[in-house]
């Protein structure tokens, strides 16, 4: 044997697994197609939210939460339909991953030296209905550090490892097959790729140099998704959202091209829920880009208005930060837009100052550099948008800003192949939007989730702009956002039972494989269902790869 077990994708979910395995003692053979510089995999570049329940930082700030109120939103954001088949292992995943987040998971987290912002942010707010998609509270829990620093601890313990004799690192060794013998994995096989000293994300080469094979008692799948191969995407695409569209931008690295799923397929492997996905409406072009395609996601607050391709205003729920897939089926299934692939933002400076985040490491240093005065000074005490933010809206492709609506509008149009928004049109909707502020009571749906927002003092203090006229020139300049599509993550998979064993095609583990993370649906082959809560993604990495490495080091004890 060359190893104890083999862990394929040195993402978060493969650290963690690494992590669990080596501290018991196991030798662990490492496997990924990039080099050592993209250690940490998707998550690094992540914002690093976590979903928690209860937790000290939401007590503190007044938010009343609990095990049977964050069951009851999981449930109807999931909205479980295959409990029979597709989604047997996954409803129980979800319920051993909402009292994990409600139980040890930040004792845990705290051990790895994983510490949060003193605010909690209030993500994914939902379809408007209490049994529905939606957490009915701030659950969103940025870690110091991003994605980045969630990532540090693990890759911080593998290093450890290598030195120690435990763990090897195969760097720029793709794996093409499971070698399997007598139903059981012994080992993988595949590819060495040549040298490739590209900086973290940068698209690397698939120059072949040779061919490998390893062996050992276990094998633990953690590769990820598909969001970066847009053909994948589409071909999985579901009926239900529509048609995919023609154009997209791309929020994850190059690598995460979802070959380990039709390669553990065809070792016998279960894959299920696999037209369920998880893509942004307000995704951005990066003007600095890193991969190809690189996109941004714009993490808005409440108050920006939204209208579609024709200037139209999407309906409820289709608010910013609200439901995303619900605003996805909208764009995607309206007769009339369907054959438009971006939406637009029409906002006041004041807005954009207190309202416009950037998902990703890189587009908060702040918090990236666990920079605590920094982050008081510029999104505390500063005036003005966030450095990044003021970045895009100077250099972004997607940015026009102008003194009045008329001249905005101008602009808008000059970003599409023909003029389709009417400046009149706009304006009536806006008015009628704004007319709607003078009292602190509203029939406007957005309006009135602005108001009940700043209920909440994280909300008020830092994430909403005081409600104001849109057309107040002294909120101004107004700014006009083109929105595309943004690919990210994967919500179907690999099936796994509860210690992650995968599931062969007749429903029974396969002896010695294991699966973790996005390549199984963060567990269970979809523990989200249809929607994600936000922040339950890292989390997911993090819980499956630790019940993937904790089992297989018992198989291989």
């Amino acid at each position: 044997m060359d190893a104890d077990v083999i862990v394929v994708g040195a993402g978060l979910a493969g650290l963690v697994a690494a992590s669990e395995l080596t501290s018991r003692g196991r030798r662990v053979a490492l496997v990924d197609q990039e080099n050592a510089a993209n250690l940490g995999g998707q998550a690094f570049w992540s914002f690093g939210g976590l979903f928690l329940v209860d937790s000290p930082e939401q007590r503190r700030l007044g938010i009343k939460d609990s095990l049977d109120l964050a069951w009851n939103d999981w449930q109807g954001s999931a909205q479980f339909d295959r409990v029979d088949d597709e989604d047997s292992w996954a409803v129980r995943w979800a319920r051993a991953y909402v009292e994990f987040a409600a139980g040890e998971k930040r004792t845990w987290l705290d051990t790895h030296g994983i510490k949060f912002l003193p605010t909690v942010g209030w993500a994914e707010r939902g379809d408007l209905r209490a049994d529905g998609h939606g957490n009915s509270v701030p659950r969103f829990h940025i870690a110091w550090g991003t994605g980045t620093g969630v990532v540090e601890p693990f890759v911080r313990y593998a290093e450890q490892a290598a030195r120690d004799g435990l763990l090897t690192f195969y760097h720029r060794h793709q794996v093409d097959a499971l070698v399997m013998e007598d139903g059981a994995v012994s080992g993988v096989r595949g590819t060495v790729l040549a040298d490739d000293n590209s900086p973290r994300g940068v698209a690397s080469n698939r120059d072949r140099i040779g061919e490998f094979e390893l062996t050992a008692q276990a094998v633990v799948v953690t590769s990820g998704g598909i969001g970066a191969n847009h053909d994948i995407v589409r071909r999985s695409w579901p009926e239900r959202l529509g048609t995919p569209p023609t154009e997209m931008v791309t929020g994850v690295p190059a690598y995460v091209d979802g070959r380990m799923l039709d390669i553990s397929a065809e070792a016998g492997v279960r894959l299920v829920n696999r037209d369920r996905m998880w893509h942004y409406t307000e995704g951005l072009q990066n003007w600095d880009p890193i991969w190809p395609g690189h996109g941004i996601r714009i993490l808005p607050g409440p108050s920006s208005m939204w209208f579609d391709a024709l200037g139209r205003r999407l309906p409820d729920p289709c608010l910013p930060g609200y439901d995303t897939l619900g605003t996805l089926k909208h764009l995607r299934t309206d007769a009339d837009i369907a054959g438009h692939d971006h939406s637009w933002f029409i906002l006041s400076q004041k807005i954009i100052e207190k309202e416009f985040a950037l998902s990703g490491s890189e587009q908060n240093p702040d918090i990236t550099a666990k920079d605590r005065a920094g982050f008081l000074k510029e999104r505390v005490l500063g005036k003005g948008a966030p450095g990044p933010v003021a970045a895009f809206v100077r250099s972004g492709a997607d940015f026009v800003t102008a003194p009045n609506l008329e001249q905005l509008v101008g602009k808008m149009n000059e970003l599409t192949d023909k003029p389709l928004l009417d400046a009149e049109g706009i304006r009536r909707q806006i008015e009628a939007r704004d007319l709607q502020i003078a009292n602190p009571y509203s029939k406007d749906a957005q309006v009135q989730g602005i108001r009940n927002a700043r209920r909440y003092v994280g909300d008020r203090l830092g994430r909403v702009a005081t409600p104001h006229r849109i057309l107040d020139p002294a909120a101004g300049p107004l700014i006009g956002v083109k929105l595309h599509i943004l690919t990210r993550k994967t919500l179907g998979g690999i099936q796994t039972d509860l210690d992650s064993r995968a599931l062969g095609a007749d429903g029974t583990p396969i002896d010695g494989l294991y699966a973790a993370g996005e390549v199984a649906g963060f567990g269970g082959g979809g523990v989200h269902g249809y929607n994600a809560l936000e922040g339950t993604f890292l989390g997911g990495c993090l819980f499956s790869g630790r019940t993937a490495g904790r089992a297989a080091a018992r198989q291989t004890a």
